[in-house]
């Protein structure tokens, strides 16, 4: 075989791999929409419930945009996850000028729990306790860097009145600053809307369909003590996934909506929380053994190899038809990412960059399974986590 022939069908692998997603993402634009606006929700109990460990540089602005809501019958609980940098005095002050606000202090961490799921469990077993763990209570569990709209509670709960659905997330707008954060963290959409059949999604409870942000996830109180909520999860990482997963794995649907409008969200600050807050929890995700070979044939063939593809034309002319399978392909390849800076408000320079972003993916990944195969643990709020078999 030549080396026409094989530039030919790398680059009908590319056109056909680089289609695949850009045509999915575009198909879901039709499904993953902002909740509706005008709703009335105000006899809905919704408990907000942050967990909160050494957050006292944002955990502020966190509860103050909670407690600026409206239409709703609100509290909000947040724990105190053995926070060494003020953030229980600093919850305990807003406690003490409004009803509103609890103040609840998180019991030692067991050995065979991720810190984070060990905090929301023990946040929905106080607020089930006090508010009831019926089908008219709603509970949100909120990240505290996440900054939630005026009508984000009322429109979440309409949403739960109104479909029934069990636990749904919400994907909030994500604020990116540096360099990598720009490059990565909007890379969560594309790879949300490329590869997920949410029209499938919605007909079926499959694990497969799985998804979540583990920003902002709203559960109705009484499916929440039925499944034992976070219980399922415990050694989990990565809820966003393995939360909506432990649901469907009984039967119940989940579901996704666009949080862009009512939530924002800063992740990460600098490169190296984004490197290793995308590395803690990626073996749960694409970088699991199962999936991390076909996810690297399908990103890289799709997304990056049109572009090398392009750069060999330039030394070593390609047949017209690959070279023009190349072209359609690099343009198709960016059609999410330049759509979803509008949508989405994400970053054109991390659009710009897609190949590239692409790439350090994949070296995240590839970096969190090397690490789980060696036993090394992931280390997260200075506490250390054995990777989830």
């Amino acid at each position: 075989m030549n080396d026409d022939v094989v530039y030919l069908i790398l680059a009908l692998m590319a056109l056909g791999l680089a289609l695949w997603p850009a045509v999915l993402f575009l198909r879901n634009l039709l499904h993953f929409l902002p909740l509706a606006k005008q709703v009335s929700a105000s006899n809905t109990k919704v408990t907000v419930l942050i967990p909160a460990r050494n957050e006292a540089g944002t955990i502020a602005g966190a509860v103050e945009a909670v407690l600026a809501s409206r239409g709703v019958d609100l509290h909000l609980v947040v724990l105190d996850d053995s926070s060494t940098d003020g953030t229980g005095e600093i919850v305990a002050g807003y406690a003490a000028k409004d009803s509103r606000v609890s103040l609840a202090h998180g019991r030692p961490l067991p050995a065979e729990w991720c810190g984070k799921q060990h905090a929301c469990w023990q946040l929905a077993q106080q607020a089930m306790a006090t508010r009831g763990d019926g089908a008219d209570h709603t509970m949100v569990f909120l990240d505290a860097d996440v900054r939630l709209a005026p009508d984000a509670l009322e429109r979440i709960a309409y949403r739960m009145n109104l479909t029934n659905v069990p636990l749904v997330s919400g994907f909030p707008r994500q604020e990116t600053v540096t360099l990598l954060e720009q490059m990565l963290i909007p890379l969560m959409h594309f790879v949300l809307l490329g590869f997920l059949p949410m029209h499938r999604m919605r007909r079926s409870t499959a694990p497969a369909y799985a998804a979540g942000c583990g920003q902002l996830f709203a559960a109705r109180a009484d499916a929440y003590a039925q499944t034992g909520g976070h219980a399922l999860i415990k050694a989990s990482l990565h809820d966003g996934i393995t939360l909506p997963r432990a649901y469907r794995q009984r039967g119940l649907m989940t579901d996704l909506f666009d949080a862009t409008d009512i939530a924002t969200c800063r992740m990460y600050r600098n490169a190296r929380e984004v490197w290793y807050g995308l590395a803690k929890n990626a073996t749960e995700g694409l970088a699991s053994p199962t999936l991390i070979l076909p996810v690297t044939f399908l990103l890289l063939v799709g997304q990056v190899l049109p572009l090398v593809l392009i750069g060999v034309h330039q030394v070593h002319p390609l047949e017209p038809v690959a070279i023009v399978a190349a072209s359609l392909a690099a343009a198709i390849a960016y059609v999410p990412r330049v759509y979803s800076v509008i949508r989405f408000r994400q970053s054109l320079l991390g659009a710009i960059l897609h190949p590239v972003s692409i790439v350090v993916l994949l070296a995240v990944q590839y970096y969190a399974l090397a690490r789980k195969l060696r036993g090394a643990p992931s280390v997260w709020k200075n506490r250390a986590y054995t990777p989830v078999p």
